[in-house]
C-alpha cells in the first residue's frame, strides 16, 4: 500500500519511452498562437491580461536592467503555472514533483544571475560574502558560511517546489483513499472526508500558483542582487 501512494511520482512511459516530455510540452498548447487583429476571444484576452500582470508584478523588484529577463521569468513563470495546475487533474502526472528537473530549472538561471553579476560588478557581488565590519577573527568562518549559503540556493528552490507539490498530492491521494474506504463503512464520517478533500483541493490549486510564483520571485530577488 505504502508504494501504490508513490507511483504517481513515477514517470509514465508507453513502449518503454518516458512520457516527461509530453507533459512538459502539453501545457504550450494552451498559449494562444499570436495574431495582428485589434479584437480577439475573450480567453486570449483574458490570457494576455493575465500575462501583462505577471510581467509587471515579476518586474516590480528588478531596475531597468533586469527588464531584459521579462521574456525569461514570464515564460518560466507561465510553465511552472501550467504544470502544476494541469498535474491536479485526475490521471496526470505533474513533472515539477521530480527533483531532478526542479534542478535542471533552477541551477542554470542561479547560476545565470551569478555570473551576471561577476561579470557587471564583481566587487559588489564578492562584497556580499564578507559583510561591513566583520570581526578579524569571523572573517574565514563568514565568509564559509555566506558562501555555502550562496551555494545552497538553487538546491533550496528546487527542495521547495517539489517538496511542497509532493506533500499535497499524496496528503489528496490519502484522503481520497479514506473517502473510498470509510463510504460502506461510516457513510456520515466518509461525507465529511469528502468536504475536507474538496476543501485541500482548492488549498493545492493555490499552493501551485503560489510555489511557481515564489520560484520565480526567488530568482528575480538573486538577480537584482547582480545587477
Amino acid at each position: 500500500m505504502n508504494l501504490s501512494f508513490f507511483d504517481q511520482f513515477t514517470s509514465p512511459c508507453l513502449l518503454g519511452i518516458p512520457l516527461i516530455l509530453i507533459s512538459m510540452l502539453f501545457p504550450t498548447l494552451l498559449l494562444p498562437t499570436p495574431t495582428s487583429r485589434w479584437i480577439t476571444n475573450r480567453l486570449s484576452t483574458l490570457q494576455s491580461w493575465l500575462l501583462c500582470l505577471i510581467t509587471k508584478q515579476l518586474m516590480i523588484p528588478l531596475n531597468k536592467k533586469g527588464h531584459k529577463w521579462a521574456l525569461i521569468l514570464t515564460s518560466l513563470m507561465m510553465f511552472l503555472l501550467m504544470i502544476n495546475l494541469l498535474g491536479l487533474l485526475p490521471y496526470t502526472f505533474t513533472p515539477t514533483t521530480q527533483l531532478s528537473m526542479n534542478m535542471a530549472l533552477a541551477f542554470p538561471l542561479w547560476l545565470a544571475t551569478l555570473l551576471t553579476g561577476l561579470r557587471n560588478q564583481p566587487s559588489i557581488s564578492l562584497g556580499h560574502l564578507l559583510p561591513e565590519g566583520t570581526p578579524t577573527l569571523l572573517i574565514p568562518a563568514l565568509i564559509m558560511i555566506e558562501t555555502t549559503s550562496l551555494l545552497i540556493r538553487p538546491l533550496a528552490l528546487g527542495v521547495r517546489l517539489t517538496a511542497n507539490l509532493t506533500a499535497g498530492h499524496l496528503l489528496i491521494q490519502l484522503i481520497s483513499t479514506a473517502t473510498i474506504t470509510l463510504l460502506p463503512i461510516m457513510p456520515t464520517v466518509s461525507i465529511l472526508t469528502t468536504t475536507i478533500l474538496l476543501l485541500l483541493t482548492l488549498l493545492e490549486v493555490a499552493v501551485a500558483m503560489i510555489q511557481a510564483y515564489v520560484f520565480v520571485l526567488l530568482l528575480s530577488l538573486y538577480l537584482q542582487e547582480n545587477i
